[in-house]
């Protein structure tokens, strides 16, 4: 009898294994497997019995066993250029939520906009060993992080970027299509001057978007101003200042990022500039606050969260065996208020 309580004590006391989640869940050991594995071959009925059981008796994984068995450690390594742009917190989400699904879980680094910390990000989740590895890097340009891009023996999906020199999966936004549609719009408005507050040329963003506006203000017979500098607010004011103290300023005015707009807008309003009687306004990325100015500011769109999840999906297909894919995300334009007919129309 005294055995047989402390059997019972003993059983009560050890952690909970796979075999207990299979049981309380009513499936097969192989079926609990495969959904905290992250296969994708399981019901969604079965998947939410499996988790459930999971919830119910605290039971935790020993990742460090699957790993060795399998060689996998379930960790996907995510290098931002700088997080705390809301463009880059909402695609880390989408890819996060995805991985999540598939049994792996995100570790992000963040770049803080510094080349030379791309590059020693990327050794550092290579020592983690991750299976793969999620990428906005600072620089294209940047050889030490291409370098440690191209020893990596992990799939590697860009982050719209460009890299011919690596066999890796991308995705990319069309910022053609998004540029031609805003000036377009501001071009049918009768504005014959337009600037562009541009992020870098050292990323494709703030390459691609410039090359855009040019074309696009060529083909609308519109006098194009352009001034580049990094993703920031003190960038967006102090190009802005400069677009508007130039001779023949601009009667419009486009911001190439959301982490550039505030600055933009703020030198706008130091002029006491009356948006968009006096000046018309437009921006890329769109953020909750746009909607609550006034007037709500025309904004092109690039869906941020699906980017992240078009991300992450490329890299689940690369970590099943399937060929390195690039996919490209349209732009979308809305016009919402924030520009008029200009005053010299």
């Amino acid at each position: 009898m005294n055995r047989r309580m402390e059997d019972l004590e003993d059983e009560a006391q050890r952690k909970p294994n796979l075999r207990d989640v299979a049981r309380l869940a009513g499936v097969a050991v192989s079926s609990a497997s495969r959904v905290l594995s992250g296969h994708p071959d399981v019901s969604p009925a079965m998947r939410r019995k499996v988790l459930a059981a999971v919830d119910q008796l605290g039971y935790e994984p020993d990742f460090l066993a699957q790993s060795m068995r399998s060689g996998a450690t379930f960790a996907v390594g995510f290098v931002a250029r700088d997080i705390s742009s809301p463009l880059l917190a909402e695609i880390a989400l989408g890819a996060e939520r995805t991985l999540r699904g598939s049994g792996y879980y995100l570790l992000v680094l963040n770049s803080e906009g510094d080349p030379a910390l791309d590059a020693g990000h990327i050794r550092q989740l290579e020592w983690r060993r991750v299976d793969g590895l999620l990428i906005s890097l600072a620089d294209e340009g940047n050889h030490e992080a291409e370098a440690a891009l191209a020893a990596l023996s992990v799939p590697v999906v860009l982050i719209d970027r460009e890299l011919d020199s690596l066999d890796a999966s991308a995705v990319l936004a069309d910022h053609g299509a998004g540029m031609d549609a805003v000036v377009s719009h501001l071009a049918g408005l009768g504005h014959r001057r337009i600037g562009l507050a541009a992020g870098p040329a050292a990323v494709r963003p703030g390459r691609e978007g410039v090359a855009a506006f040019r074309g696009a203000c060529q083909r609308f017979g519109v006098q194009a101003t352009v001034e580049t500098g990094p993703f920031s607010a003190a960038h967006g004011r102090e190009a802005t200042d400069r677009l508007l103290d130039g001779a023949g300023a601009p009667t419009a005015v486009i911001a190439g990022s959301n982490q550039i707009f505030p600055g933009v807008l703020e030198a706008i309003r130091s002029r006491g500039l009356s948006i968009p009687a006096e000046i018309s306004l437009a921006t890329f990325d769109d953020l909750p606050l746009l909607g609550l100015l006034e007037p709500p500011v025309d904004v092109v769109r690039r869906g941020p969260e699906q980017f992240g999840t078009i991300a992450a999906n490329l890299l689940l297909q690369r970590l099943r065996g399937g060929p390195a894919e690039t996919v490209v995300v349209p732009t979308t334009f809305e016009a919402r208020g924030s520009s008029a007919p200009p005053l010299d129309g």
